[in-house]
This record gives structure tokens, C-alpha cells and sequence, in this order.
């Protein structure tokens, strides 16, 4: 899914208990599939990009961010190459200093360490 042609502001005043945060080609079809279907099952309500419709994605995406309980990043290799979700990482982050967001790291086929010290595709 091209992240700048999807748009929306319409979240609405219902929040979510978790905000996923993940790059779409590296994680879409399979772990991040698998994992909304499974908190959704559980009653979680959970928000992913697909569920903006209409209007300005970046706000969209920080109202949901703002709305959500807890969010889960889903570090891949191209999530640090990506600026969209390092702008998104940024606005989490925020909302984690100014709001006391919770935020969980989630290591998709990357080792741990590499993000920890920065080596691998988050060092470059």
C-alpha cells in the first residue's frame, strides 16, 4: 500500500488499545495480518494504517496515535530506511515523553542488538 496516497482524519472519539506501527512490504500478509486478526478475536481494538479513510493522513495518523493505549513498533530492516515511519517513530515517541504513551518494540526478522547498537541496517 503507498502510504502517501492513503488519507484520513475521520478516527473519530473511540480509542484504540493498540496502534500498529509498521513498514507495509516488510510485514503485511503475514505477521501483521495474523496479529490484528488475533486482537481483534480477543475484542483488542486495534488500529492499523488500513483503517484511515479521507482526509490528512498525517493527522489522522497522530490522532490515532494520541487515541491508542499502547503501541506496538514492529522493527523491520526497511522500517529505519523508510522516512515515513521514522516520522511516525518520532510522533510516538513524542506522545510516549508528553503523554506517557506506552510503547513495546516488536523485532521482525531483526536481531536486537543491532538496533540497541545501532549495527545492520540501523546503523547506516
Amino acid at each position: 500500500m503507498d502510504r502517501q496516497r492513503v488519507t484520513s482524519s475521520s478516527i473519530g472519539p473511540s480509542e484504540y488499545e493498540v496502534f500498529l506501527s509498521f513498514w507495509d512490504e516488510d510485514a503485511r500478509h503475514n505477521f501483521i495480518d495474523h496479529l490484528y486478526v488475533a486482537l481483534h478475536r480477543k475484542g483488542i481494538r486495534t488500529f492499523r494504517i488500513d483503517d484511515l479513510r479521507g482526509g490528512d493522513i498525517a493527522l489522522g495518523l497522530l490522532h490515532a496515535i494520541e487515541k491508542s493505549r499502547l503501541v506496538l513498533v514492529i522493527l523491520s530492516d526497511n522500517y529505519v530506511r523508510s522516512s515515513w515511519c521514522l516520522d511516525e517513530l518520532v510522533k510516538i515517541m513524542k506522545c510516549r515523553k508528553e503523554m506517557g504513551k506506552i510503547v513495546f518494540p516488536v523485532f521482525y526478522h531483526v536481531d536486537p542488538s543491532h538496533v540497541r547498537n545501532q549495527r545492520g541496517s540501523y546503523g547506516e
